[in-house]
């Protein structure tokens, strides 16, 4: 990727849900909610404290975390759909 994230922001990829509800039901992209859910690809060095000290991020590349609806820009980097979001709108990490 020819993109760094500065400070303590990262860069995610979607993971797309669901085509099919448990009953079978397809569902069509119009009805379909914003995944939730995300693969960190880069991060940032880390955020600065007070003293100029660099707090390095809890988590790296490859992650699957969880995110807020509306978290994050969305933008589009060597043809890839992806999020740039501070890692305070990183909800968890799914282990």
């Amino acid at each position: 990727m020819k993109f760094r994230p500065l400070h303590d922001r990262v860069v995610v990829r979607r993971i797309e849900g669901e085509e099919k509800t448990k009953g079978g039901i397809i569902i069509p992209d119009t009805a379909k909610e914003k995944p939730q859910e995300g693969e960190i690809v880069a991060v940032g060095p880390g955020a600065r404290d007070e003293q100029g000290r660099v707090n390095a991020l809890d988590v790296k590349a490859g992650d699957r975390v969880l995110f807020g609806k509306w978290s994050g820009t969305e933008v589009k980097i060597d043809g890839q759909d992806l999020l740039i979001m501070k890692e305070s709108d990183i909800m968890g990490v799914v282990a």
